[in-house]
């Protein structure tokens, strides 16, 4: 039986047990919380004995490509069952909620991976390393005044939808649309889940804030979300958490776009040496647990506008998502030959020109290249995608992007 929508009527009791066997929510708090995130995502189900034992579910959102706000589908969640597992359940039922969204308009699909490879069969290609710095607040280097900050609790989701949405971005952001998104994530953090922030706006908006989870009275603090509109605010935000240092001996944040958290931390080196076997060991680690992939290549290329000299070239596309839809699915994938032209005004149509050189690559690897997570060059050695080397070097060239950020964990 193909993948179905999910109904609420039907499917809850047993979307509930699911999310209890994988341990995603464990209160009856929590529960209702996944009640209000389903009430606005599109979510489809895949049923063994007549009973929902699989479920993927996406939600409306933004990506920013440059100064572009293309439309995305972030898959939020991708839940199997205990008795469900390798029977090809969960990829089936999240290829079937890309198709329905890439039909609906979706130019581009996001997800979290946790583990690399398993989404690669979906044509998904992984993102940009993101930094985890652990540091003892007290080596803060900030020399900055604190303010009184405001306490936030869950009840303050819509405050703070509003504020990510308002939050500083750059190439890659990620918006999730719905603010029951955030509504639901409010309620799934733990007991000791808090937030601190200013509402510095004209009319007492939230303007910048952290949100994390506390896990004793010494920490570790970690920072899920750190919010801000500019440089001052975020330095605001820093010295807020050297504040905390009296009591707290050691904070996990993500490193935030365009800053590098060494230059404010005193001998970051000599820390590391000194705990790196300790509960409160500080360090930097790097992950990369976002991929994307390309639904519609015309439309992501009609908002591409890339300084320089345009390339053109051929396009030999593979997308292995076509193996996991139904007969009946809306969209196909996005297989095929292309003629391309990247540069100030991009553009895909089908087919092929004799006088172009050809580049072959997944819709994985091509949105990697599109993204600017890898050059040309590099995404040849390790990832799958090939052509003429002048063709990769004219690529490199043309293809110099800031650093793509989500800064949105789903």
């Amino acid at each position: 039986m193909p993948p179905r929508p999910y109904n609420p009527e039907r499917d809850r009791e047993a979307i509930h047990r699911i999310w209890r066997e994988v341990h995603w929510i464990k209160n009856e708090i929590q529960a209702d919380a996944l009640d209000h995130f389903l009430e606005d995502a599109r979510a489809f189900v895949a049923d063994l004995d007549g009973e929902a034992e699989c479920m993927a579910a996406t939600t409306p959102a933004t990506l920013r490509y440059l100064d572009e706000d293309l439309r995305l589908s972030a898959v939020a969640a991708v839940t199997t069952s205990r008795i469900a597992r390798k029977q090809g359940l969960g990829g089936r039922v999240t290829a079937a909620a890309i198709a329905a969204d890439a039909a609906d308009g979706a130019l581009v699909s996001a997800l979290g991976i946790f583990e690399q490879g398993y989404y690669d069969r979906l044509g998904y290609g992984t993102c940009g390393y993101e930094h985890w710095v652990r540091f003892d607040p007290a080596l803060l280097t900030l020399k900055r005044k604190t303010r009184v900050p405001r306490r936030l609790t869950p009840d303050d989701w819509e405050m703070i939808h509003r504020a990510m949405l308002n939050r500083q971005q750059g190439h890659g952001a990620v918006n999730l649309l719905n603010a029951s998104n955030f509504r639901a994530e409010m309620g799934w953090t733990g007991e000791n889940a808090f937030g601190l922030g200013y509402t510095d706006g004209p009319d007492g908006p939230l303007t910048h804030f952290f949100w994390g989870d506390a896990k004793d009275e010494n920490g570790p603090y970690s920072l899920i979300i750190f919010a801000f509109q500019n440089g001052e605010q975020f330095l605001d935000l820093m010295a807020l958490v050297k504040a905390l240092s009296d009591q707290v001996h050691l904070v996990e944040m993500r490193e935030p776009r365009g800053i590098q958290l060494q230059d404010l931390l005193r001998h970051p080196f000599r820390q590391q040496h000194v705990t790196k076997d300790a509960e409160f060991a500080n360090r930097i680690t790097a992950k990369a647990y976002c991929q994307m992939r390309i639904c519609d290549l015309p439309g992501c290329l009609a908002q591409t506008h890339l300084p320089g000299e345009p390339v053109r070239f051929n396009l030999v596309l593979h997308d292995p998502i076509e193996a996991y839809l139904d007969a009946g699915a809306p969209w196909r994938g996005i297989s095929g030959d292309y003629v391309v032209t990247l540069g100030p005004a991009s553009h895909a149509e089908a087919g092929t020109a004799a006088d172009l050189p050809t580049l072959t690559a997944s819709v994985g690897a091509f949105t990697r290249l599109w993204l600017g997570i890898r050059p040309a060059t590099g995404l040849a050695v390790t990832d799958d995608l090939a052509g003429p080397a002048s063709l990769l070097q004219s690529l490199d060239t043309l293809l110099r992007l800031p650093e793509a950020k989500p800064d949105w964990e789903f």
